[in-house]
């Protein structure tokens, strides 16, 4: 498939699914954000769930180079700009019509397997990249020696994740960058600087 057409056809997937959500995304949809035939779209994807497929592969892609892009001084500073990032914007569920697509699309990972496998892999590359700064700031010292990197990690992706669960479905917007900061500072900065940070 051309690489532009490929492009073409992902941003009107994503295009015509924060229009119309999971339910009503079509090959018809999307091809109207394309500004294409139905034929034309079909001639590079059997059905919807494979461009759906398609389009998550293309979303990961994106998430990785976001994350990646991330930097801190130190670790403290690091693991905070990557949790923002993570994070994201907090906004009522209204003005956010992607994060509200997306949690459909999430609700069918336990009946879709391709769509679980996916989702499995951004989860996965969020956790590792915590779990990694976090034992980074241990090693330098900057964190307690007597941290659980893995089961920090697992704690704080899961709150981030909670977070924009709450935020999309019930428009739940409380500062949640707060309690991680101070969950940061209370359980995973070291109390007393050790030989690396002196």
């Amino acid at each position: 498939m051309e690489n532009d057409t490929a492009t073409e056809i992902l941003e009107a997937t994503h295009r015509a699914l924060c229009r119309r959500g999971y339910a009503d995304l079509t090959l018809g949809a999307i091809a109207d954000e394309a500004d294409r035939s139905t034929s034309s779209i079909h001639y590079h994807f059997d059905d919807k769930e494979t461009l759906l497929r398609e389009y998550l592969d293309h979303l990961h892609t994106r998430y990785i180079e976001r994350i990646d892009a991330v930097d801190g001084g130190t670790s403290r500073e690091e693991l905070g700009s990557l949790l923002q990032r993570a994070i994201g914007e907090v906004e009522p569920a209204s003005k956010a019509p992607f994060r509200t697509a997306l949690l459909e699309v999430k609700a069918q990972a336990p009946y879709d397997d391709a769509v679980r496998e996916r989702l499995r892999a951004f989860d996965e590359f969020l956790l590792g990249r915590v779990e990694d700064v976090i034992a980074d700031g241990i090693e330098s010292g900057q964190f307690d020696e007597q941290v659980d990197a893995a089961a920090a990690a697992d704690f704080l992706v899961t709150a981030v994740i909670g977070a924009r669960t709450r935020n999309v479905a019930l428009g739940h917007s409380a500062d949640v960058r707060k309690s991680i900061a101070r969950y940061v500072d209370a359980q995973l900065v070291a109390k007393e600087p050790t030989e690396a940070t002196r």
